[in-house]
């Protein structure tokens, strides 16, 4: 497989999924555009190891995905500097739990821009180069919450099945450009998204911490196991590479068996 010199645009890649994403793709020579929020010295040396990896250029974005504007500029960032993104993988995403006729409205809001919305204002951005190239990849980290619903989650659960809902439509639209598009839904990764929603399920359902992890968390997972970052990471190299170029509109399962009963 050689991705080198192709440029992919990773959302939410400070940490986690995304930042695992990163990593992978870097060491296949993969110029890229990280994005998300955190400590900027932190950020910055996660940006020079992946340039120092990949031997090509990384450039940080810290715009915020919420906002038409914000993300329009970012992928114009993207194209200024690269060309354009052969490689788009959206996986910025928040959640929230609460019971639905509790759900904060400014979250329900924040989720379904975040996490659904977003995604569609990169692809349409990117498409066109794809187009040009005749090749492209669009990933989707979608979630286990994209096949089935848990309670608590309203807007992470609209989300999600959205977005397995848009892969395909984009999937069929592009699929005689050379230009793909997945989801990869993971079970429960450990990453820092998981572990801030432990307090909001702790108080909706009046358990503990160890009570949330096992009961809640891993008990959705046949294997009693978390999904590691680099795991996830591995199919998307994998997406990307030319003997999955028959795999399109496709909705992969990483998730311990969790979806299969």
């Amino acid at each position: 497989m050689t991705l080198k010199g192709k440029t992919a645009l990773v959302t939410g890649s400070t940490s986690g999924i995304g930042l695992a994403y990163a990593k992978a793709l870097a060491a296949q020579g993969v110029n890229l555009v990280i994005n998300g929020f955190g400590d900027p010295a932190a950020i910055e040396t996660e940006r020079q190891g992946l340039e120092a990896t990949s031997g090509g250029k990384a450039i940080y974005s810290g715009h915020d995905l919420t906002k038409v504007d914000q993300i329009e500029a970012m992928m114009k960032l993207a194209a200024d500097t690269f060309g354009g993104v052969d490689i788009l993988i959206n996986n910025a995403g928040v959640q929230h739990v609460a019971p639905v006729e509790e759900f904060p409205l400014d979250k329900w809001d924040l989720i379904l821009s975040l996490n659904l919305s977003a995604a569609f204002h990169t692809t349409r951005l990117a498409v066109p180069y794809m187009k040009s190239r005749k090749w492209g990849r669009i990933i989707q980290t979608a979630s286990a919450h994209s096949l089935v619903a848990s309670p608590f989650k309203s807007a992470y659960v609209t989300a999600k099945h959205g977005l397995a809902g848009f892969t395909k439509t984009v999937a069929l639209e592009l699929a005689t450009f050379g230009v793909t598009a997945n989801c990869i839904s993971p079970g429960y990764v450990w990453t820092p998204l998981v572990e801030n929603q432990i307090p909001d399920t702790m108080k909706a359902r009046g358990l503990t911490r160890e009570q949330v992890i096992n009961d809640v968390l891993l008990d959705q997972q046949p294997t009693k196991q978390f999904v590691t970052p680099e795991q996830v990471a591995e199919i998307a190299l994998f997406l990307c590479s030319d003997a999955a170029s028959n795999i399109t509109g496709a909705n992969i399962s990483v998730d311990g068996g969790w979806t299969a009963g």
